[in-house]
């Protein structure tokens, strides 16, 4: 897409469409600037930096609570494997007193639940898996304890700084934070630039996409907080650039998703197979708003025995500020019905969230062309254009921005009011990382997803969420409200496995053990209910008799019934077995006579130690002898499907450069011509040496042929 997109015209309040601000000048994310400490600074007594302090803590840059921001007090809270006390303010948390400042000036006035916890859980020592729901500040949950630690022993664990800020050695870091994807990275890169503000620690970012040789000069001048991306951290492991013998913590944000199939051989690789010390000092620590169970076994191997697993609310709740709404669209009609949507709702940041990175392309270039401010972002542009694309979604100049995965999880941009799901997640945790996005910290917000019958399949978890959260669930989905399930199962079971308990989730909504829908009949693994299989019970069927395995055939394979044969006898759909049907006829299972084979088979062929004789093949056509030239047609033959198994054509005109007389006739083609020497594609070859002369080459002449 270039500039000239769009007319300039405003479509309803949105501002002008904005061409893309590519801006080749503009430095990268990991180059953004953070206090650089002195050694002739002592603690407590570093100076200010204005204009940094304005760049990291201004009220446009930072994220306030919301008015529902007291209603986290009402959230449950459940830990696992230690007792531990909580916090209720910062103070109470004996933090460093740099880190208490710089709580302060982010604005950071009452811990969520999730901090709430985390911050002595790390403090006392203990390896933590948490899940809370999305916004609810588990960034800080984090980076706060870790920091305020790692302060206390500041000088004792600092290297010192190489002269001129530059050095050659490997960047030894004490705290390593993995991320899924690039733009994760570089927030919680800010935030650690926040929290170390004025302080000894230097934190850094790589990732992928980037400047390697700008992201290795940053790294030189000293890195005690390593925020990284898996892919470009082993590309800097291989090459000798990092060391992680001396992290003493290590933290996985998202961490269901680093686990999955993509990411989980690299996260081994960094975790099993680098120098990162195994002595037990190093505490693990992983975050997520989702974890699904298999996550969770997955998980216990890279935490210790010992660890603490947090869960604040539902594990993959979401909050309740979100506002959901769900509207039936078919595919062709979703552009028109986004149009509308977009010109119904007041103007605000919008974030469009679609299946594929070509849709997003295609959506952005359709709405810009319809007079909408927009951007995209996905995995196939080059990292200068996702960066670019988040600075202008975040200054304004793009409030709409088109989205595939890479920005569905953590990013925390101020005023999102509005998400827009124009493909449904193909899973619901990735819906509920979407719609994440907005109502951060206790503020309201708006998600609207368009739905079909090609998102069925997530259709029963969809309608579990919006009842949970005490949504309105639309007509088409009111089928699958059958299969919704209590809303704190997760909450109230957390047991050995960290999640529901298998035995009890096909009987949680009927205390009468009663099979999903069918309310007389036997429960799957209930004691007092007939077993499955047994002689005396019935099936699904209160008055058929049990299907008697005792007195039925063995299968016989030497007469199968028949099926999908023509020359069988047919079904008889007058008189169908019984099956879940209470007034039909009781299944017999009495003997029944033997099959009769369906066919007779042929008499067996002779076999032939050789090949019997065959008689001779008569020729299938007789060629004509020509004492002359053969006559020819207008086209030639078509003897072959393949271009390059055909006779090349020889125009009346070309004939003699071909000399075709009857001594050269070749009778084993079909037109009688002999070709022109052949080259690989078939096409002929040129009889004489060819020449780069082309004064002598006229475009407009005739071939000369016609």
């Amino acid at each position: 897409m270039g500039d000239n997109r769009g007319n300039g015209k405003r479509a309803s309040g949105w501002g002008r469409p904005e061409p893309a601000n590519l801006d080749p000048e503009r430095p990268w994310a990991s180059s953004r600037r953070r206090y650089e400490w002195d050694e002739s600074y002592e603690n407590g007594a570093a100076p200010n930096d204005e204009q940094l302090e304005e760049e990291l803590f201004s009220e446009e840059n930072l994220v306030n609570t919301g008015i529902n921001f007291s209603q986290y007090n009402n959230i449950k809270v459940h830990v696992k494997g230690a007792k531990i006390q909580s916090i209720s303010t910062f103070d109470e948390g004996n933090l460093h007193p740099m880190i208490r400042e710089n709580v302060k000036l982010a604005r950071y006035s009452t811990p969520t639940p999730v901090q709430k916890y985390s911050i002595p859980i790390i403090t006392e020592g203990y390896d933590l898996m948490a899940c809370a729901q999305t916004g609810s500040g588990k960034t800080a949950a984090f980076l706060v304890p870790i920091l305020s630690n790692l302060f206390e022993r500041a000088k004792k664990l600092a290297i010192s700084r190489p002269p001129g800020g530059r050095g050659r050695g490997k960047v030894e870091p004490l705290v390593l934070i993995l991320a899924p994807t690039r733009e994760l990275a570089t927030q919680i890169f800010d935030e650690c630039r926040r929290f170390t503000y004025k302080t000894m620690m230097r934190p850094c970012v790589v990732y992928g996409g980037a400047d390697v040789r700008t992201q290795r000069m940053e790294l030189s001048k000293g890195c005690d907080v390593l925020t990284a991306t898996p892919g470009r951290l082993n590309d800097f492991l291989n090459r000798t650039v990092i060391s992680l013998s001396r992290v003493k913590y290590l933290v996985l944000d998202e961490a269901d998703r680093m686990l999955d199939m993509g990411f989980e051989t690299e996260i081994r690789k960094i975790v099993q197979k680098s120098d990162l010390r195994e002595d037990g000092t190093r505490q693990t620590l992983m975050f997520s708003a989702t974890f699904p169970k298999k996550i969770q076994e997955l998980a216990r191997d890279f935490l210790s025995k010992t660890h603490v697993f947090l869960t604040v609310g539902r594990v993959g709740g979401i909050p309740s500020e979100i506002t959901q709404k769900v509207i039936y669209v078919r595919d062709e009609d979703k552009r028109k019905e986004l149009v509308d949507l977009l010109l119904k709702q007041p103007p605000s940041r919008t974030l469009i969230f679609v299946e594929t990175k070509r849709g997003a392309d295609s959506l952005d270039d359709y709405l810009y062309n319809q007079n909408f401010p927009t951007t995209s972002i996905h995995g196939d542009r080059t990292q200068r254009e996702r960066e670019d694309a988040l600075a202008s979604f975040k200054s304004g100049r793009s409030p709409i921005l088109i989205a595939t995965a890479v920005a569905a999880r953590g990013l925390d941009i101020k005023n999102v009011m509005h998400v827009i799901n124009y493909d449904m997640a193909s899973e619901i945790d990735e819906y509920i990382h979407r719609i994440g996005r907005t109502a951060r910290v206790g503020n309201p917000g708006l998600a609207t997803t368009f739905y079909n019958e090609r998102n069925e399949a997530t259709a029963p978890d969809l309608v579990k969420i919006l009842i949970e959260c005490k949504q309105d669930v639309p007509d088409f989905l009111r089928a699958h409200t059958a299969r919704e399930t209590e809303s704190d199962d997760f909450s109230e079971n957390t047991g050995n496995d960290y999640g529901r308990n298998d035995e009890d989730y096909s009987t949680r909504r009927n205390q009468d053990s009663s099979t999903w829908g069918n309310q007389d009949s036997s429960t799957w693994g209930n004691q007092d209910s007939s077993t499955w299989g047994n002689q005396d019970s019935a099936r699904n069927n209160q008055d058929s008799q049990a299907w008697n395995k005792q007195d039925s055939q063995a299968w016989n394979s030497q007469n199968p019934p028949a099926r999908n044969n023509q020359d069988s006898q047919a079904w008889n759909s007058q008189n169908p077995p019984a099956r879940n049907n209470q007034d039909s006829q009781t299944w017999n299972s009495q003997p029944q006579p033997p099959m009769q084979p369906q066919y007779t088979p042929p008499p067996a062929q002779p076999q032939y130690s050789q090949l019997p004789p065959q008689p001779p093949m008569q020729p299938q056509y007789s060629q004509p002898q020509y004492s002359q030239t053969p006559p020819q047609s207008q086209y030639p033959p078509n003897t072959s499907s393949y271009a390059s198994n055909r006779a090349p054509y020889v125009p009346q005109s070309q004939q003699d450069d071909y000399h075709v007389t009857p001594s050269n006739y070749n009778s084993s083609y079909s037109n009688g011509f002999t070709p022109a020497p052949s080259n690989s594609d078939g096409w002929g070859a040129a009889t004489t040496t060819q020449s780069n002369d082309t004064s002598s080459w006229n475009p407009d002449a005739p071939p000369p042929w016609m």
